[in-house]
């Protein structure tokens, strides 16, 4: 009887030393968002096709990478100063930051709410943006690439000046007039 006792107490040791190492290696991190990340908006209007970009956001990620793979997103936060996106002309970056109505909202935001794995580099993330102060949750199909030190993380999104409340800018006394269709793209990398 002893025994089988002994042997039982063996065998549930080696289980539980055996799951304890199965959870470390496969154990959620946090990342950092490098500064090589990238963003962007793109838009039209009646005198050329325009993009803004800014390499300036912050933020982090609560990734579960094993074996060279990604197999769980469970957090990401993404902060970027509206101001640090700029255009090729200062006049536009004006009309652009009076839009995002900087002077009372001088982040753009998103927070991931969900991530669902359609495949081994592509995830379609549910989240919400936060930009010129209104928030609003969006589906986003992104492509991931597992690096040596995190995860690169690239997408974009379709958006309206209307669904966060600005109006589409104009110059010109209305004669050059921006396009309702936005494209924000993303270009991000997170790193231990």
């Amino acid at each position: 009887m002893t025994n089988m006792k002994t042997n039982t107490l063996k065998f549930f040791a080696l289980a539980a030393a055996f799951l304890g190492m199965t959870s470390i290696g496969s154990a959620q991190k946090s990342y950092n968002l490098e500064s090589k990340s990238t963003f962007s908006v793109a838009g039209t209007s009646t005198l050329h096709d325009w993009e803004m970009k800014s390499a300036s956001g912050t933020g982090t990620a609560s990734l579960n990478i094993a074996n060279g793979k990604l197999t769980d997103i469970d957090a990401l936060t993404i902060t970027l100063p509206a101001e640090t996106i700029k255009s090729e002309k200062k006049s536009m970056d004006k009309v652009a930051y009076e839009t995002l109505k900087t002077d009372k909202n001088k982040n753009i935001k998103y927070v991931l709410k969900s991530a669902e794995k359609v495949n081994e580099t592509t995830w379609e993330l549910t989240g919400t943006y936060t930009i010129a102060g209104v928030s609003k949750v969006y589906k986003t199909t992104v492509k991931t690439t597992v690096t040596k030190d995190g995860l690169n993380l690239q997408g974009s999104n379709k958006i309206t000046f209307t669904e966060f409340g600005m109006k589409s800018p104009t110059a010109m006394l209305g004669t050059i007039k921006t396009g309702q269709d936005l494209t924000l793209k993303f270009n991000l990398n997170f790193n231990l």
